[in-house]
Formats: C-alpha cells, sequence, structure tokens
C-alpha cells in the first residue's frame, strides 16, 4: 500500500550533488509505477532528445495504471504522458469506469483507501481482469478497510491474483507547483492538488468557530501523516521546530509521536523507513523540519505578487501544473503546461517579472542565431525548409541539421508559449494597475490612512488602469495588516471607501474577519520585518525603476508597445518575510537578528530520535531535567546550525513566501523544502477569509 500525501511542497536547492525533495517524490512514484524497479531518468525537454535510447535497464514490463481522481491529480503534478511510457504504462483509466478485460496484462492501482475503491477493487479480481494486481494507496489502508478486503479475497478465492500490496515512499509534490528547488529550478507545477476530504481547507477547518474538537483532531492526524510520508521520502529523521499553541505545535507533537512509534517497532524488527543519520556537529549531520501556523503571517497571502510565478497564479487560471489563457480573437482557450522539464520555467519562475521579459529577449535572440546557423549551413532560408534539401548534394550538411532541427523546434514552442504567457500577464497588468498596487504595497509601512482613503478614491475616477474591487480590497487589507493601530473612524472609512469601489458585502467579511483576529493576536507583517541578511535583488526598487523592459521585437510587433507604456517597471525591495525571518533564525542563527532568535528561543523542541524520560515523579523529572530531554524526546530550545530544512506551513503556503524563501537559502547556501497543507491564490485565501467572517 502507498503511503503518500497531497500536500504541496517546493525545493531551493544549491548544490547539484544531492536530489532534491521533489525528485526524490517524482523518483518514488516513478518506482511505484515500474513494479518497485529504479525508475529511468526524468530529462529536462531541452535536453530530452539528446536523451533518447540512454535508458537500458532491461526490457520494458508493459502495464495499464487504474487511478481514481485524487491520484490523478497527484500523477499530474509530476508526470507527463511520455513518463509513464517510459516505465511502460500504456493505459491509464479510472477505477470506476467501464474498463476492457486485458487478461494477459499486469495492472498497478494507485487509488485512495475507501470503502467503495476496495469493493471495487475485489470485484475486479473476482472477474479477473488482469493477470496480476499490484495495490497501491495514496494513505496508509486503516485496519477495518484491510480486512474488508481480506474478506472479500477470501471469500472470491482470489488472493492469488494480487502480486504486490507494498508501502511506498511518495508525496505528490506542488504546488500546484510545490517542490523544494533552487531558484534555477522552482516549482514543478503550477496549481493545487487537492489534499482534502471535504471542500473546506486546513484553514477554514482549523480556524472555525463551529469546528468540532473532533474534527480538529481528525485534521491534525491528516496533517501529521502526510508530513510523515514527506519525511520518509526525505530519508532522514529531523529534528521539529514549531511555535506554541496552535495548530502547529499539535501536528508537530502528532508527527513527533509518529515517528517516535515507527522507530519503536523499527528495533523490533529491524525494518526502517529512514536512512542512519549523518555525523556532524550542531546538528549539520541532521535536517530541521520547522512547522509555522498561517496565522503567523496572512499578508503574504494577500498582498499582490511581482514574480512570474505569483502573478501566473494570481492572474491566470493555474491547477495542477497547467495554465489556461483565454484568446479573445479566436474565443478560445489554450493551456500550458509548466514543469520543473521546462527549462525557462525552472529558471525563470520565481524571478521578477521585468526580468523574465528580459529573459524571453534574450532566449529568442539565442534561438535566432542557432537558426540562421542551420540555414546559413545548409543554404535555404527558412529552417521549416531543410526537409526539402538535397540529400545527394548536401549529405553532411543535412545530418546536422536534423540533429540539430528538433531541438530548436522544441525550443522555439516553448518559447512561444511563455511569450503568449507574458502576454497575458502584461495586459492584466495593465487592466488592473497591478505594478501600481505592488509598488504601494511594497512600501505600506510608510503610508498612512489618508494616502490609503486618497488612493482608493483616485481608482473610483480612473478609467484604466482601475484595479478590480477585489484587488483594492486585498490592498486594504495589507495595509490594515501592516499598520501598528487604525483607529475605528479610519477602519470606518475604509469600508466606506471599499463600499463604493463595488466590494459587496459578502466580501467584506474578509476585511472584518482580519479585524476580529487583529483583536486577538499580535501580527507578523513583512512590512515589520526589519533584521536579516537581507541583500537587494537587482539593486531593489530604487535601481528598478530606470531600467528598461527589454521585451522581444516579437512581443512589440504585437502591438504591445502602447501596454508596455503605461507599465511601471521596477524590481521588488529584498526583505526577510516572516517565514523566512524565522528559518533563518532556526536554521543559521549566527545571521539572524536578535529579535528574530528571541522569537524563536520559545519555539517547540523535539528530537523524535532521542531517548523520552518519564514524565512523572522528581526523580524521573530530575533525570529529564539533567539530560535536556523529556517526555517524547521533547528538548530545552537550543541554538543550533542546519545545512537542509524544511519548512511547512499549517493552513497553506504561497508563491511570495516560496520565492522569498528561495532567495535566502540560495544567498545562505542552504537547501530548503517549503511546502503548506494546500497551496492558495490570493482570491482564494480572500474567500476562506470571508467564510470564516460570516460564521
Amino acid at each position: 500500500m502507498a503511503h503518500q500525501k497531497t500536500f504541496h511542497t517546493k525545493n531551493f536547492q544549491t548544490t547539484t550533488q544531492a536530489s532534491t525533495l521533489q525528485q526524490l517524490q517524482t523518483n518514488s512514484l516513478l518506482s511505484l509505477l515500474n513494479l518497485n524497479a529504479p525508475p529511468p531518468t526524468i530529462v529536462s525537454e531541452k535536453n530530452a532528445l539528446t536523451s533518447l535510447g540512454s535508458n537500458t535497464t532491461g526490457p520494458t514490463v508493459w502495464k495499464v495504471l487504474i487511478l481514481d481522481n485524487r491520484t490523478k491529480d497527484v500523477l499530474a503534478t509530476v508526470l507527463r504522458v511520455q513518463d509513464l511510457r517510459d516505465v511502460g504504462v500504456t493505459l491509464h483509466v479510472q477505477l470506476h469506469s467501464s474498463r476492457p478485460a486485458l487478461p494477459d496484462v499486469p495492472a498497478i492501482y494507485f487509488v485512495s483507501p475507501t470503502l467503495t475503491n476496495i469493493r471495487r477493487i475485489a470485484e475486479d479480481l473476482n472477474s479477473g481482469l488482469y493477470e496480476s494486481f499490484h495495490l497501491s494507496f495514496v494513505e496508509p489502508l486503516p485496519r477495518s478497510l484491510l480486512e474488508e478486503l481480506a474478506s472479500l479475497v477470501a471469500r472470491d478465492g482470489t488472493s492469488e491474483a494480487i502480486e504486490q500490496a507494498c508501502f511506498s515512499k511518495v508525496l505528490s509534490s506542488l504546488l500546484d507547483d510545490c517542490a523544494i528547488a533552487t531558484p534555477s529550478q522552482p516549482p514543478a507545477q503550477g496549481g493545487e492538488v487537492s489534499n482534502l476530504t471535504t471542500d473546506l481547507t486546513s484553514y477554514y477547518v482549523l480556524n472555525a468557530p463551529s469546528t468540532t474538537e473532533q474534527m480538529i483532531e481528525a485534521e491534525i492526524d491528516r496533517i501529521a501523516s502526510g508530513l510523515f510520508s514527506v519525511v520518509v521520502t526525505w530519508g532522514q529523521v529531523p529534528y521539529i521546530r514549531s511555535p506554541r499553541r496552535n495548530a502547529a505545535e499539535m501536528v508537530a507533537r502528532k508527527l513527533n509521536t509518529k515517528i517516535r512509534d515507527h522507530l519503536l517497532n523499527a528495533t523490533r524488527t529491524g525494518k526502517t523507513l529512514f536512512a542512519a543519520d549523518g555525523g556532524g556537529v550542531g546538528g549539520l549531520g541532521r535536517p530541521v523540519l520547522v512547522i509555522l501556523d498561517r496565522n503567523i503571517d496572512l499578508v503574504s497571502m494577500i498582498a499582490h505578487g511581482w514574480t512570474y510565478q505569483s502573478l501566473i497564479h494570481d492572474c491566470l487560471e493555474m491547477k495542477l501544473g497547467r495554465v489556461t489563457v483565454a484568446e479573445p480573437q479566436k474565443k478560445t482557450k489554450k493551456s500550458y503546461d509548466l514543469t520543473s522539464s521546462d527549462y525557462f520555467w525552472a529558471k525563470n519562475a520565481a524571478n521578477p517579472f521585468p526580468q523574465v521579459a528580459e529573459e524571453i529577449d534574450s532566449e529568442l535572440t539565442k534561438y535566432k542565431q542557432d537558426a540562421a546557423d542551420i540555414t546559413r549551413s545548409t543554404g535555404v532560408k527558412d529552417v521549416n525548409d531543410i526537409s526539402q534539401l538535397d540529400v545527394a548534394s548536401s549529405a553532411a550538411h543535412l545530418k546536422a541539421a536534423i540533429t540539430l532541427l528538433p531541438e530548436l523546434t522544441a525550443r522555439k514552442a516553448l518559447l512561444d508559449a511563455h511569450m503568449n504567457l507574458a502576454t497575458a500577464l502584461l495586459a492584466e497588468i495593465k487592466a488592473r494597475g497591478l505594478d501600481e498596487l505592488f509598488s504601494t504595497e511594497e512600501a505600506i509601512s510608510r503610508q498612512t490612512i489618508q494616502q490609503i482613503l486618497e488612493l482608493l478614491r483616485s481608482f473610483q475616477t480612473k478609467s484604466e488602469p482601475s484595479p478590480t474591487p477585489q484587488d483594492q480590497l486585498r490592498l486594504a487589507c495589507v495595509y490594515y495588516l501592516s499598520a501598528q493601530t487604525v483607529s475605528k473612524e479610519d477602519t470606518e472609512a475604509l469600508e466606506k471607501e471599499l463600499t463604493k469601489a463595488g466590494v459587496e458585502e459578502w466580501e467584506l467579511t474578509s476585511f472584518r474577519y482580519l479585524r476580529k483576529m487583529k483583536d486577538v493576536m499580535k501580527m507578523s507583517v513583512p512590512g515589520a520585518a526589519t533584521g536579516g541578511t537581507a541583500t537587494p535583488l537587482g539593486g531593489g526598487v530604487a535601481e528598478g525603476w530606470g531600467r528598461g523592459w527589454g521585451l522581444t521585437d516579437r512581443l512589440k510587433e504585437g502591438g504591445l508597445d502602447n501596454l508596455l507604456s503605461g507599465v511601471k517597471n521596477f524590481l521588488p525591495s529584498s526583505k526577510l518575510l516572516p517565514v523566512t525571518r524565522i528559518t533563518e533564525a532556526l536554521m543559521d542563527p549566527s545571521s539572524a537578528t536578535s529579535t528574530s532568535l528571541t522569537e524563536t528561543d520559545d519555539f517547540l523542541f523535539l528530537d523524535p530520535r532521542a531517548r523520552a524520560t518519564p514524565a512523572s515523579g522528581p526523580a524521573g523529572s530530575r533525570a529529564g531535567a539533567a539530560a535536556g530531554t523529556g517526555p517524547e524526546g521533547e528538548q530545552k530550545a537550543r541554538r543550533m546550525t542546519f545545512q537542509d530544512g524544511m519548512v511547512f506551513v499549517v493552513g497553506g503556503a504561497g508563491y511570495a513566501e516560496y520565492g522569498n524563501l528561495g532567495e535566502w537559502a540560495s544567498k545562505s547556501s542552504r537547501r530548503v523544502s517549503y511546502g503548506g497543507t494546500e497551496i492558495l491564490d490570493p482570491s482564494t485565501f480572500l474567500d476562506v477569509l470571508g467564510k470564516l467572517g460570516a460564521t
């Protein structure tokens, strides 16, 4: 039974020797699909053609893959159809669809552990649809369902048809794009993989007043089980750090218990899912897992972004790594897949949008030069005319051209896709004035309530660009959370201007919920983050205002000159967001500020490998205090340095934090993975806040 959880993670890796978490997760999936044999290597699209025939691991076993809706989304985030074919999957179908019998073909079932699915598998076994059955489940199979399956198999006498029922170290890597990689290798996917048992997000479940204690416990256990899968895929037992007195602490303690139970069982059976921990002083040999609560920073989830990936996630329709763009002239929609094998996306996803435009220009220039070299050497006017060459008189040139042409064609198609995405984003930036909104939010700590009110009023008199009512609501929320104090009169004035702007009454409930939140907790906001080792990105905002777009001739030829003239060009200032500040304090305390260190010194410190001491009795208490270890491996917090880490946000993750954390990881030479219970775009997160405000 494949042990998998659909959580979203992103990897920032600053060395090439170690595999990223996303690569480990992908390999686990491929191994499962390859009947637990070593999987073939997935190569980038730029190098795919030169790698054909490089996998010579033996004859391929052709097989059929059976999925349900949940596992279909899991695979969609990291694998293409060609990847499935590389491991011998010639057909993938839905479990509950009508399927013909293929009695000479083995079948891999990769499904969720539900009673309905178990009974359908038993029906397939009884019908003898396939030669053999390899059963894998996205989560551990509960004992009740295991007994149900065993009972059905025993009743029908079909146990011999089950070839494998195995546990695998698998996890869906997001996010929509959620996979930690180097800034040069951003998220592989770009959408959300639903990891929910209901339509409610984790943030709603954990914060709604109507949520029962049983519902909270079930959600915490679900999250901890998913994190256990991540840790198993990671292969090492981490130290666990989390703030106290919130959902993050509950998840941390539950996860710690799960790991300790496994390690205890491993000492009895001699079988463990973890590799031996490497040596090192001060924790360098083991990673750290930082579990945080979403309420530690809500601004990052609402604010307008300026990086390529955050703009795509915010402005375009993006799900499971696929972006859909409307083509008004043709009255159709076109979809593009954004994966880590897309070399341009891997290189530029986390970059500011102006820089991406320059990269498109640079890549197109390289393409034109390479195409010109081929046409010059072969004597044709266009690369598309190479097929018309006379073979007898141009054999040598034709061989070189045929070798390079497929790669050039793939590059051209990929650059055309990103050109279309950039064009769609430019249209959104122009129509909604996103450049002005972003620049205002970047300097939100220096704004006064009068300036914000005047800006909202000015939007009402503008024709274009004019931010949408929701954009203005997001701006007001960012200001309210970032300001030290906002009087009741000023708050009412904000609501009045938002109503005039067209914000519906039900949408205002999100703003009112944030008012309640601010009354009960002190918010950590980006604008208040003054310390850390932040280094300006390309000179920061001041230098960015003077830089040119550097867009391609084709973009300009497409009639975008007027559009570009109305868009402000700048790079975002560099500052550490709260999640990054905390990560720095926990992984590299020598570079952190005293404020961050003081904040994290109170964090929970759990070591699943530590020997627990008795929790009761004077003797046990003295022994635990002397050793620095309490019940369940809880230790006295101490500052340690880590090279590898993972940051997981209970309540949802976002692209702003992903990019900010990736920049810090690159500059500090750390390997950091980032993820959350789900990846939410700003609009969706506002809707969640609105539902909470309406309860």
